[in-house]
């Protein structure tokens, strides 16, 4: 029975709103339990740089860390309309990016294949565990996914000979907002390539995209000069080694921390790479944009990276958290091509797992130092007059971003916060100051950070032991111990000053 203009015009407004369905479970995901995680070394520095004054930002970013400025201004802004930040107020600005790419994901499949896609693609990317954890990370991550997934849908755009102008300036501005949001977001060009190529658009469409990719580029320059200037600032990187590509494909599904069993992991893993060899198997029904977009976005960006780290180590996985969108695009193409006994067949063999994964991305001890245990034993155990002595990077960084937490404390081990500094870090106390310091209280808390790098952990163990002298001289012995993942904290506390707290 035909449809009449009245009952299609009913339908629109269903339609419409059932196309804002995967960005409000992205969004609903990435904000539940979003303040049960312990904000970590990263997060912690974004906190802490957020709260600087105006000049004290500029200073810094002058020094180190400009590759992270475009964030750092933005949650300068969110701090300033909230009236300060915490670890709530700092994640919801990455939430609301994934749910910005599950609402792009959506409008992408669409136009690649349309409105079954796109919504099967947002669903998928919104219930990914992968997206969830990041959308809970006060980092630029999210924020590099979403302008992705835009910048990819505005190429798509673009490719038809009869586009319209904009497009392709839409592309280079996005390009460009790539760029300053990570600059190994740009790997991103490089599968657009790929993407123009297989497609072979005409000379003209290609040089007008040839023309925005390098417009987009070209206003990452002084961001690239500064950065690579700034390339003391880069943390360590994970060796790469024959099994990278699979660890990268498993992390795309679920993150690391040990959030899933090995069993689960794997029955996830096997699940998705079915489901594309399936796709392979039926390529010939799958839409072939959504094959020329999808490959080469989940490919080149990691293989480029892991040439890059051959020769300069830099890889990580949460740098090409851009490319999981690719995945879920796949994904659901595979899903519109497979019978549906198989679809529900692999739902239910990635529901536990997945659900699994979300559960465990929202434990208190699932990022790599458990802050609020460190802020929990001292609301516990402190007494008054009680100071705290840090180790390891950053680890000082904790008494900044959570000044709450740490009022009435003194940090006995810091001459000057990394804010006077226009750093990252805290400049340690000189040793005599230190002693001189430790002979005016009577208990200490000693909290060591020990997630670190090589060579930040080289400085730490030399830090330790001239702690550790400090401490015996001035006569203080332990006298309690907890260890949290990521932390040991230990109070210090001479022996005329009673019984040790319990």
């Amino acid at each position: 029975m035909p449809v009449i203009p009245g009952e299609f015009a009913a339908h629109v407004p269903w339609k419409r709103a059932a196309g804002w369905a995967p960005s409000i479970l992205a969004l609903v995901l990435g904000v539940w339990g979003n303040t049960n995680p312990s904000a970590w070394t990263d997060e912690i520095v974004t906190i802490d740089v957020a709260r600087r004054s105006w000049p004290q930002m500029m200073e810094l970013l002058g020094q180190v860390d400009a590759v992270h400025g475009l964030h750092y201004v933005l949650m300068y802004l969110v701090g300033q309309v909230n009236g300060g930040l915490n670890e709530f107020t700092a994640r919801v600005p990455s939430a609301m990016a994934v749910a910005v790419a599950a609402a792009g994901v959506t409008w992408l499949g669409r136009l690649l294949g349309g409105l079954r896609l796109g919504m099967c693609a947002g669903l998928l990317l919104a219930v990914l565990p992968t997206a969830s954890r990041y959308a809970q990370e006060a980092r630029s991550f999210a924020f590099v996914m979403a302008v992705a997934v835009l910048a990819t849908g505005a190429l798509v755009k673009a490719l038809p000979s009869q586009a319209r102008g904009r497009w392709p300036a839409c592309y280079a501005v996005l390009i460009a907002l790539l760029g300053w949001f990570n600059l190994l977001g740009l790997l991103l060009v490089a599968a657009h390539a790929i993407t123009v190529a297989l497609r072979r658009p005409g000379r003209r469409v290609i040089v007008r995209l040839l023309l925005a990719q390098a417009a987009g580029i070209a206003a990452v320059v002084p961001l690239l000069i500064l950065g690579s200037a700034q390339s003391s600032a880069v943390g360590e990187a994970a060796p790469v080694t024959a099994g990278t590509p699979f660890g990268y494909f498993t992390w795309l599904l679920t993150p690391g921390q040990d959030t899933l069993p090995t069993a689960l992991k794997l029955l996830l893993t096997l699940t998705a790479l079915t489901a594309l060899a399936l796709l392979v198997i039926r390529r010939h029904k799958a839409p072939p944009l959504a094959l020329a977009v999808g490959v080469p976005w989940l490919t080149v960006p990691p293989l480029l990276l892991m040439a890059v780290s051959l020769g300069h180590p830099i890889f990580a996985y949460r740098y090409l958290l851009f490319c999981l969108p690719a995945l879920a695009l796949l994904l659901a193409t595979a899903a519109t091509v497979v019978p549906l006994r198989l679809r529900l067949l692999a739902v239910l063999l990635a529901a536990v797992p997945i659900a699994t994964s979300h559960y465990a991305i929202r434990q208190e001890d699932s990022r790599q130092w458990d802050t609020r245990a460190v802020i929990r034993t001292l609301r516990i155990h402190d007494a008054p007059g009680d100071a705290v002595l840090f180790n390891g990077a950053r680890c000082g960084l904790i008494a900044t971003a959570f000044k709450e937490a740490f009022t009435g404390r003194p940090a006995l081990g810091r001459a000057q916060t990394a804010a006077e500094l226009g750093s990252l870090d805290n400049l340690p106390a000189d040793p005599a100051v230190l002693q001189q310091r430790l002979t005016r209280t009577s208990r200490v808390w000693h909290i060591t950070c020990n997630h670190l790098s090589a060579g930040a952990r080289q400085a730490a163990a030399r830090t330790a032991a001239a702690q550790e002298q400090a401490l015996i001289r001035a006569g203080f012995s332990p006298a309690f111990h907890h260890s949290a993942r990521g932390v040991d904290i230990t109070l210090e506390q001479r022996p005329a000053a009673g019984r040790p707290a319990h």
